[in-house]
C-alpha cells in the first residue's frame, strides 16, 4: 500500500498474549466470528490505513512458538513477537520491535475486533496534532464507587465519565517515554497520564466491544450481522 507523500508514519502495537481465563482458557485472538478470526478482524482497519508502516503482534509463549503463518501472511507490515506476563509487558515488547522513525504509535487490543476504520483514522488524526487519542464512549449507566467487598461508597457524576477502549494512539516519543518508565497500567493512557501527557477522548461508539467472555462472541456476531444488513 502506498503511503501518501508527507503523511505521518504510524506503527501499531497489538497485545494478544492474554491467558483467556474469562473465556474458559480459549485463545481469544484465534476465535472465529462469522468465519474470520478475532485477530484478523482487529488488524483489518489498521492494514487498510495507508499511514500504517508496521504492525507488531505480541503473542503468548505457546502461540509465539507455534505462530500461525496466516498472521504474517495478512500483510508484509505484520510481524509477531513474544508477549509478556501482563498487558503492559506485551505492549512494551511490541514497542521495542517497532521501527525507529515513526511519528505516531497506536496500541490496539487484539480482543477488540469490531473497531471501525473511521475510529482508527480519527484517533490517528488526533494524535497527529500532538496529543494522545483514546477511543471510547460516554458512560450512560449510573456508576458506583465501591469497597473491595462491593459496598457502595458513592455515586460519581457520570457526565464526566467515559469508557476507555482501544485504539489508544500517541505521538511516538510520548508513548515510548511512558513505557520506558517501567510502570504498569490497565491501559496505555494511564501511563501517559503519569508523565503529564495530554489525552483527548474520541467517540468510537458503543459497538467497539472487547471479546472477553463466551457471551461476547454471540454479541459480536450479532453486531456484525446487523452491520451487513
Amino acid at each position: 500500500m502506498t503511503r501518501p507523500e508527507g503523511a505521518v508514519k504510524v506503527g501499531v502495537a497489538v497485545p494478544a498474549a492474554g491467558s483467556g481465563t474469562r473465556m474458559g482458557g480459549a485463545r481469544k485472538p484465534f476465535l472465529e466470528l462469522l468465519g474470520e478470526t478475532v485477530l484478523a478482524r482487529a488488524l483489518a482497519p489498521f492494514l487498510a490505513e495507508p499511514r500504517v508502516c508496521a504492525v507488531v503482534v505480541a503473542l503468548s509463549p505457546d502461540d509465539f512458538r507455534d505462530a500461525p503463518g496466516w498472521i504474517t501472511d495478512l500483510d508484509s507490515r505484520v510481524q509477531v513477537v513474544l508477549g509478556g506476563a501482563s498487558r503492559t509487558e506485551s505492549v512494551r515488547n511490541a514497542l521495542l520491535a517497532l521501527p525507529e522513525g515513526l511519528d505516531i504509535i497506536a496500541v490496539h487490543d487484539a480482543a477488540r475486533p469490531l473497531v471501525t476504520a473511521a475510529t482508527v483514522t480519527a484517533c490517528i488524526d488526533m494524535a497527529a496534532t500532538g496529543v494522545g487519542a483514546v477511543a471510547g464512549c460516554p458512560a450512560v449507566d449510573t456508576l458506583k464507587r465501591v469497597t473491595p467487598e462491593g459496598r457502595v461508597l458513592d455515586t460519581p457524576d457520570r457526565s464526566s465519565m467515559w469508557h476507555a477502549h482501544t485504539p489508544q494512539v500517541f505521538p511516538a516519543a510520548l508513548i515510548r517515554r511512558a513505557y520506558g518508565e517501567g510502570s504498569e497500567g490497565t491501559d496505555d493512557a494511564s501511563l501517559v497520564e503519569r508523565i503529564g501527557g495530554v489525552i483527548q477522548m474520541v467517540d468510537g461508539g458503543t459497538g467497539n466491544i472487547k471479546v472477553t467472555r463466551p457471551t461476547d462472541v454471540a454479541i459480536a456476531e450479532a453486531i456484525l450481522k446487523a452491520q451487513s444488513i
